[in-house]
Order: C-alpha cells, then structure tokens, then sequence
C-alpha cells in the first residue's frame, strides 16, 4: 500500500510540474509583447520623420512661421539683419506706423504714417516708400513721401530732409528708428533747416497761416489714404 501511495505522490508531482511549464504557444505570444512595442516605436518614428519632411517648419514651431520657406523672403539672398529687422516691423509694430516689404522686391516696404495727435497733421494717414540700396546698414535707407504733404523739410516730390537719411546715419540705426524720426518730423516742422524754401518761409512769416494749409493739406490728401 505504502509502495502505491509513493507511486501515486510521484505521478501528481509530475502532472503539477507538467502543469506549471507554459505552453510553447503562449510563450510565442508572450514575446510578441516587447515585439509590437518596438514595432509601435519605429512606426511613430517613421510618421514623424515624414511630418517633418512635409513641413520643414514641424519642429521649429513659431521663429519660423513668421518666414514661410517657400516666401520671397526665405528664398532670397537677404542679409540676416534685413529680415529680422522686417520680422520686427511685422511682429512688434510702432505706434502709428505700418511698414511692410512688397512681394517683388523685399528691399522695397510700403509704409503708413497717421499723423501724430496736437500737429497740423493728426488724423492724416500719409504714404511712404522706402528702399534699402544694397550697401545696406552702411549707406542709408532711400525714404520719399507719396502722399502729398505741406512741410518745410519735405519738398514737393516726397523728398526728407533728416539729418540720419544724410551724414548723421550710422549702421546702428535701423529701419524702424528712420520711421520714428519722421514720425517726430511732422510733429516738429523744422522751418530753420528746410527742404521746401517757399513753405519754410511761410512757416516764419506766419506760422498760424502755414498751420492752417498744412492741415487743409491734410484734409484734402491725406483722409482716407
């Protein structure tokens, strides 16, 4: 009986250990756990690596938004110190002024000055144009008023007469300080240093009378421009 009992004990032992061993099939499928993930990895991997070929701009997020790859401006021989001096204009504007490049030609901005408040000129908006020549920040930029406009320093062409445009710039002036000081220009009509010899001397003969056609000008030319 003894003898039985040991040979039935053995043969439970070695169905529980037969049990325990997992089947082949379930071990295939166990290792195909850390498979899919590594699959799962690459398949995001490849995913991203072609969102970035579709859009160059995918990793760089908003620096680049501003220029477009596929704009004038990116795909010019621009220096580096003109488009970010347009990335300023655009983003970060002056008060009262509005400048941007044209399409064509990104040297070129068409600009908008509204006439400063307590000068004969408030409420006018006035049209500029600039052009950067190509010695640009050492030479610098070419600025003439489109719209018409009565001022001792601005003669009947648009031309400026500022000292920065002339022998005061410097490479360390900028686009945006050339706008502010014509801006500050129409609200202090310098008749001592003119560029317009008849509206000068109307200005010091009789600076209420020069006042008052300066703001008929701007009336007249400068509503709605």
């Amino acid at each position: 009986m003894k003898g039985e009992q040991g040979q039935n004990h053995c043969i439970l032992e070695k169905k529980l250990i037969k049990k325990k061993k997992p089947h082949k099939s379930k071990l295939r499928e166990q290792g195909k756990g850390p498979l899919l993930l590594v699959l799962l990895f690459y398949s995001q991997i490849f995913s991203l690596h072609l969102s970035i070929l579709k859009n160059p701009n995918f990793f760089f997020g908003l620096p680049f938004c501003f220029v477009n790859r596929s704009s004038p401006m990116a795909n010019s021989n621009l220096p580096r110190r003109i488009i970010k001096e347009t990335q300023r204009l655009l983003s970060e504007p002056a008060p009262g002024i509005s400048a941007s490049p044209s399409e064509d030609n990104m040297r070129y901005f068409n600009v908008m000055i509204l006439g400063p408040t307590q000068s004969p000129y408030e409420g006018g908006v006035f049209k500029l144009e600039l052009f950067l020549p190509e010695e640009y920040p050492m030479a610098a930029p070419k600025v003439r008023f489109l719209t018409k406009i009565y001022h001792p320093n601005i003669d009947k062409l648009g031309r400026i007469c500022l000292d920065i445009l002339k022998d005061k710039w410097s490479p360390a002036l900028q686009i945006r300080t050339v706008l502010l000081s014509i801006q500050a220009l129409l609200s202090a009509p310098n008749p001592d240093d003119p560029l317009s010899e008849n509206i000068a001397k109307h200005w010091k003969t009789n600076e209420a009378e020069a006042v008052e056609t300066a703001k008929e000008w701007t009336r007249l030319y400068a509503s709605g421009a």
